[in-house]
């Protein structure tokens, strides 16, 4: 069972929770560590951490979105070469 914090109270993970989900949106896998570390420290406190779930979300999402269009490009890029196209 999580608890919910009285307004205006820090709980373990909050201020980290939101600096990962902030981070995820330009460094994915970075973002992606500190909201899971966020997250984690939350959980072992019984709180619920919203911001820390979102940013692994949204670092897990771009990170593997990042990766195909990495693996797209590096397809591409050898077919050119492998064609001599110069460009």
């Amino acid at each position: 069972m999580t608890q919910q914090p009285a307004p205006g109270v820090d709980y373990p993970g909050k201020t980290l929770g939101i600096v990962g989900l902030i981070v995820a949106i330009f460094f994915n896998l970075i973002g992606l560590i500190i909201s899971a570390i966020a997250f984690s420290q939350s959980k072992k406190a019984g709180y619920k951490n919203t911001p820390a779930l979102v940013g692994i979300i949204i670092g897990s999402v771009l990170l593997v979105i990042g990766i195909i269009v990495a693996i797209f490009i590096g397809i591409g890029t050898a077919a050119a070469i492998s064609t001599g196209y110069s460009g």
